[in-house]
């Protein structure tokens, strides 16, 4: 069976995990990106082809001139709605396209739970190019947060204090972005938690969650996630519901919420798999193969019953994450052990050497420690013992 892999850059994601997965299946993949080179450096063995994938006509195009498909499949947050689009277009299981586009679609997602009646949050949408002006007439509370419409992983999305201040941080996005579209909304106040799901259209199954540490403001920078087994029921019912008005039913999603007095109030819905090496801690403290789970249901298969998750697993990433702009001069390289009966990973990110701006982003990662056990306070003594001991030195 072939399944065509649509991506963009290479991530750990589909690197260590969607690929590995595939070939446990047995499955014959072709790589669909705009990226061939940057994949061959890390899957030298992989079909790799070059394709604009960010046009769904593009992908189609691809797949109907090379080989037939048994299966389509991104964990793209940027390339869902033109992946369903073309599973559908082939007659293959995937995603509602509209429902991949609701998630993506930050102002689209807030009109459609508003229009429900599942949450309403204050917000104002900007049109790429649109003088920010507009946004002083719409009905926003301060603080309020500024954020690319479609944007990723903190990618400018940035607190403002004051109408003013709204108006210069949407202006300084424009000059980084200007083919994006923007939105301001309300701040929502509270602890980030998430809650990781997996479907095949007709069975749910929660997977668990976690708790996020998340940057002083005005940048959102995602420090650590400690694994949750088990959000309070009532919260996790709140979620579903919205996720349910959205039409998110297939797949993996990764949903990020606060709670607020007992009402659960989303943040985003990114229609994939958690990420930044989260995934990777999801399959190893749940004891499942969630891989080759999510990438079944795009073969069309449907979920057992039961995942057979373990439930006393705890789990820790952390991030090492750049203070200054520079180069990285001195840092740990790759480690794989177990203390304590505690497994330690720890992956650099950022190679000895090389030279950054400081980003406010996770383009400041230096590393990544994921640190799995049955024993939350000894995963984090380990944990804690690993940033202790190690040093990461840049120079200006």
């Amino acid at each position: 069976m072939r399944m065509y892999l649509i991506t963009l850059n290479p991530t750990d994601s589909v690197t260590d995990g969607f690929l590995p997965a595939a070939a446990r299946l047995g499955l014959d993949v072709t790589v669909l990106t705009n990226q061939p080179e940057a994949h061959r450096r890390v899957c030298p063995d992989a079909e790799i082809l070059e394709c604009d994938v960010p046009d769904f006509r593009a992908v189609i195009a691809r797949i109907s001139a090379h080989r037939r498909a048994d299966a389509i499949f991104t964990n793209s947050d940027h390339l869902q709605t033109q992946t369903a689009l073309a599973a559908e277009y082939f007659g293959l299981p995937g995603k509602d396209w509209r429902a991949a586009l609701r998630a993506k679609n930050k102002a689209e997602m807030r009109r459609r739970l508003a229009a429900a009646g599942a949450d309403a949050v204050r917000c104002a949408e900007l049109a790429a190019g649109q003088d920010p002006s507009a946004l002083a007439a719409a009905d926003l509370t301060y603080p309020c947060v500024v954020k690319p419409r479609e944007g990723v992983a903190s990618e400018d999305v940035i607190l403002a204090a004051s109408a003013e201040e709204l108006l210069a941080r949407a202006k300084e996005i424009q000059q980084r972005r200007p083919q994006a579209a923007l939105i301001a909304e309300e701040f929502l106040e509270g602890e980030l938690c998430t809650l990781e799901t997996l479907g095949d259209g007709q069975v749910r199954h929660v997977l668990g969650g976690f708790r996020t540490t998340v940057s002083a403001p005005p940048a959102f920078i995602e420090e650590r996630l400690d694994f949750v087994a088990a959000h309070p029921e009532p919260v996790v019912e709140q979620v579903l519901a919205q996720l349910d008005v959205l039409g998110v039913a297939f797949g993996a999603c990764h949903t990020e919420f606060m709670v607020q007095g007992g009402r659960a109030r989303l943040v985003e819905v990114n229609y994939r798999v958690i990420g930044d090496q989260c995934d990777l801690l999801l399959a190893q403290v749940l004891d499942i193969p969630l891989f080759e789970h999510i990438l079944r249901t795009h073969l069309g298969e449907a979920l057992p019953a039961g995942l057979g998750a373990r439930g006393d697993g705890a789990g820790r990433v952390e991030y090492a994450l750049a203070d200054r702009a520079g180069r990285l001069t001195a840092a740990p390289a790759a480690i794989d052990r177990t203390q304590d009966g505690v497994r330690l990973s720890y992956r650099p990110l950022r190679a000895l050497g090389t030279e950054h701006p400081l980003y406010a982003t996770n383009r400041d990662y230096l590393g990544v420690l994921r640190v799995t056990g049955t024993d939350r306070s000894a995963v984090d003594r380990v944990a804690d013992g690993f940033f202790a001991a190690e040093r990461w030195e840049i120079s200006s």
